[in-house]
């Protein structure tokens, strides 16, 4: 068991919705030692303690370095969002060896671990991850992916897993003096979260240049009813055929919206009708800041089909996700040129697909488009 817990920084921020704070606990978990997680990372688990007036939880984060000691060295901060199955020691690991040592000489990672109830997380598992323990913060399996309140914390001032974002850039800038850029990334699941987080995240404490990474979702959030179908010189093509980047994309309303036969596609998680009022900003509010922000997309090439290394397990197969196209690497391709054609003003934000990569991202995020990607600096 851990012994004490010296907590030595609350981080009081006044946001759209009530006060949160969070308090900063450097000690390894007490789960940490009971498993092979501390001896594969740079650093213990550490602990933040997030509260509202009526809530308040533990989140675990994986971090290169402690968070209580100012390094004037870092100038560059990167929070990893885990995939499906919460691998949080992996992605770390993804991005610290896509950084590689001379880069991490100035960089923190951190890697937050979203954590689900016992009963549920065998649906969501990765060897390794230390089970739930009381005062942690807890989702299901797929909550957390879409910015959902903790289950644990009731009322009218839930935790969501955007504030817990919110939070980790919050101490970050604080206790790191010399940061001058934040990059949240994501990969799978997690780049579900970072792709709806882009619109909703609340301004830095102070002025920093702030980057998204959204890698291979499953699904995506679209800020207009249309959805894009894909065209080759000039006529209908078969999503299959879409392999790079040489298909061309009409946007319309899909046929099932009319239909009835898939009348949820453009609500929440997939699009903004039935759009939830904690998030504290409304859709259009939303869509604004997505198109100000600095996000630039990642995918596997072939992270498509339904074989081995694709995960396809875990892939969204509901209509809403089905309109976006079959699989990642289409669903990725059709929504980049949605965003060049009604969010970016032209501009294209997607990376050149990653070759040779499934859904894996030590593959994505070690390419050369990873580390364009995440370090854009050092490419």
């Amino acid at each position: 068991m851990t012994t004490g817990k010296p907590w030595v920084r609350a981080a009081c921020l006044r946001l759209s919705i009530p006060l949160l704070c969070v308090w900063l606990a450097l000690v390894p978990t007490a789960h940490a030692s009971e498993t092979s997680v501390t001896s594969e990372i740079a650093a213990p688990y550490q602990a933040l303690l997030l509260q509202t007036p009526g809530a308040s939880g533990l989140l675990h984060v994986v971090a290169s370095a402690p968070l209580d000691v100012d390094n004037p060295a870092i100038t560059t901060a990167v929070i990893a969002i885990h995939g499906h199955s919460r691998d949080a020691v992996r992605i770390f690991q993804a991005t610290t060896a896509a950084a590689g040592a001379s880069q991490m000489a100035h960089t923190l990672v951190l890697a937050p671990v979203f954590q689900v109830a016992a009963a549920r997380a065998p649906r969501c598992h990765s060897p390794g991850l230390p089970a739930a323990q009381a005062g942690d913060l807890l989702w299901t399996c797929s909550s957390w992916q879409q910015g959902a309140a903790a289950q644990n914390t009731p009322g009218i001032t839930p935790i969501t897993a955007f504030m817990a974002i919110d939070q980790l850039v919050a101490h970050v800038l604080q206790q790191f003096a010399s940061v001058k850029t934040v990059t949240i990334a994501g990969f799978s699941a997690g780049g579900q979260l970072v792709q709806r987080y882009v619109g909703l995240a609340t301004a830095s404490v102070r002025p920093v240049h702030r980057r998204y990474v959204v890698g291979s979702p499953s699904s995506w959030l679209y800020f207009d009813p249309e959805r894009p179908l894909p065209t080759r010189d000039g006529h209908a093509a078969d999503w299959s055929t879409c392999t790079t980047e040489t298909c061309e994309f009409t946007l319309s309303k899909p046929a099932a919206a009319d239909s009835g036969t898939c009348p949820g596609y453009d609500q929440w998680k997939y699009g903004t009708g039935h759009w939830p009022t904690t998030h504290g900003r409304s859709a259009t509010e939303a869509r604004a800041a997505y198109v100000a922000a600095d996000v630039t997309y990642l995918l596997g090439a072939q992270d498509t089909g339904s074989g081995k290394g694709t995960a396809y397990s875990v892939l969204d197969t509901t209509c809403s996700a089905q309109l976006q196209g079959p699989y990642r690497l289409q669903r990725g391709l059709a929504y980049a040129a949605y965003d060049k054609a009604r969010l970016a003003g032209g501009a294209h934000r997607l990376m050149p697909p990653a070759e040779g990569c499934r859904h894996d991202v030590r593959c994505v995020f070690t390419s050369g488009s990873g580390r364009a990607a995440l370090f854009p600096a050092s490419k």
